[in-house]
């Protein structure tokens, strides 16, 4: 059997519970209608006294008193029956001569009737019934005082007609009224079925309009708008990853095909030339080997990305940055040429102090390394570089939170948290919003060096990888810049 819907469901629990209740309170109305109706049958039979000389009218065989026998004699219906001492049903009868009689025993000792006790017995003739009871009389004579029940079954005759009737209306009534009243329930659910509808069809925008926390419905809006935004915010990041993919697939290609072109391109050019003077070969053989060096520096650096993009495993030592920046500051001062680099208190007028973090020492000088390398890179000789070191709370003034003009490369951290920060800021021309948005995209390089003097960059892969090695500590690398005002790099690592 095929499952129906939720509406005929409702509509059709709804109409059997009404009817239930109807019919329960119909049945109950006329089983205490009845019972009213046999008790005042019942109080009429107990309360008729039968006259003492009847007993004896009855047995002489002369017949009642014209007043007792005469239409409207007794009250009501009354119809006495006597019985003799042996026990023989007499004759004589008191009351309204009537169509039918009660059906009774010619033998008193067969009618099977307890002397006070009111019963129901069938009538003589025309399937009615008569509601006796047995009375003792005189010298071992018994009475049988009847009444007919014909009062009783018209009225419970009609209360069935008027309850059949009233039950049909009822259902009827319900069926309509039920469908309207469940329609316009389902009326939220059916709106949802539409929009979601929609959405099959490709409008990944819309959104459920029910979303009232104090109904079933809006409760279960809210919950389908909550998995919609997050279903369309999994698909943009899967767009944006296939985007990033075929970006980076054709980054990686060109890279790799400059060197391997000059590689060939010089390689062939020995070969044909055997004749060549010596130092043109050398000059061919270094170049092979500065490109095949280039290449092979690409290689290490996508296959590092690699690493860290799968499932990157660092050491967790004890790390001091101040200790870092240090080291990393004197091994930059020995090749900047003369450029001022300079360690410093983050905040000023502080003294440098021990900042201490958990991490992987070698990929944290990495970072710093590459950091420094970039400044020194993109800004002219003899722009100073400043290296600054301090532990703070994490906030959009002392890092690790956004704020207008900040780049991150991760999410924010937590605000308040206890952090170790480390700047390698520079005083050169700076960058504009648009390429500081990209900076640390992988292979991203901006269109024009930062110094006009610097003819040729990076494979642009050094800040994505700082950026995968602090996110992969719990921190964040962060970027403040402006045009003119130079760059702040910000290395944010949750304090030990």
């Amino acid at each position: 059997m095929k499952p129906r819907s939720l509406r005929r469901r409702l509509v059709l629990g709804i109409t059997v519970v009404a009817t239930a209740a109807v019919l329960a309170a119909e049945v109950i109305g006329f089983v205490v209608l009845r019972s009213w109706l046999m008790d005042g049958l019942d109080d009429q039979l107990t309360g008729f006294r039968t006259p003492v000389k009847a007993y004896a009218d009855a047995v002489s065989g002369h017949g009642f008193p014209s007043r007792f026998t005469t239409p409207g004699s007794l009250p009501s219906d009354f119809r006495v029956s006597f019985y003799d001492s042996d026990g023989r049903l007499l004759s004589a009868s008191l009351g309204d001569p009537q169509p039918s009689a009660p059906d009774l025993s010619s033998d008193a000792d067969d009618l099977g009737l307890t002397a006070g006790r009111p019963t129901t017995v069938p009538a003589t003739s025309g399937g009615g019934h008569w509601r006796v009871v047995l009375r003792n009389g005189p010298d071992g004579m018994k009475a049988v005082v009847a009444l007919p029940m014909d009062t009783v079954d018209g009225a419970t005759s009609k209360i069935l007609l008027v309850d059949g009737v009233l039950l049909a209306l009822t259902i009827a009534c319900v069926v309509l009224l039920g469908r309207w009243v469940v329609r316009l329930g389902l009326l939220p659910l059916t709106r949802m079925e539409h929009t979601a509808a929609d959405i099959t069809d490709g409008n990944l925008d819309l959104r459920l309009h029910d979303t009232d926390e104090r109904t079933e419905t809006g409760r279960l809006g809210r919950v389908l708008n909550t998995m919609l935004e997050r279903l369309q915010g999994a698909l943009r990041e899967r767009e944006t990853s296939e985007a990033r993919l075929r970006r980076f697939v054709a980054d990686a290609g060109h890279e790799l095909r400059t060197p391997l072109t000059t590689i060939q391109g010089f390689a062939e050019l020995a070969l044909r030339h055997e004749q060549q003077s010596a130092e043109g070969r050398r000059e061919a053989n270094r170049l092979i080997a500065q490109n095949a060096e280039r290449m092979s520096l690409l290689v290490d650096d996508l296959q590092l990305l690699a690493q860290l993009d799968q499932e990157p495993s660092y050491r967790r030592d004890p790390v001091d940055l101040l200790s870092l920046a240090a080291d990393a500051v004197s091994a930059a001062a020995l090749g900047s040429g003369g450029r001022p680099i300079g360690l410093d208190p983050l905040r000023r007028g502080d003294e440098l102090e021990l900042v201490e973090t958990v991490g992987d020492p070698h990929r944290l000088r990495q970072v710093v390394e590459n950091l420094l390398s970039n400044a020194r890179t993109h800004t002219p000789a003899g722009t100073p570089v400043h290296v600054r070191v301090g532990a703070v709370r994490a906030g959009p003034d002392t890092g690790g939170a956004d704020r207008p003009g900040r780049v991150g490369a991760s999410p924010p951290l937590p605000y308040g948290t206890a952090v170790g920060v480390m700047e390698i800021a520079d005083e050169g021309p700076g960058l504009d919003p648009e390429d500081a948005q990209r900076v640390f995209e992988r292979f991203y390089r901006v269109d024009r060096s930062r110094s006009r003097s610097h003819s040729q960059g990076g494979s642009g892969l050094g800040l994505a990888i700082a950026a995968a090695i602090a996110q992969g500590h719990g921190g964040r690398l962060e970027l403040d810049t402006a045009p003119g005002k130079g760059c702040t790099f910000r290395l944010v690592l949750p304090r030990s």
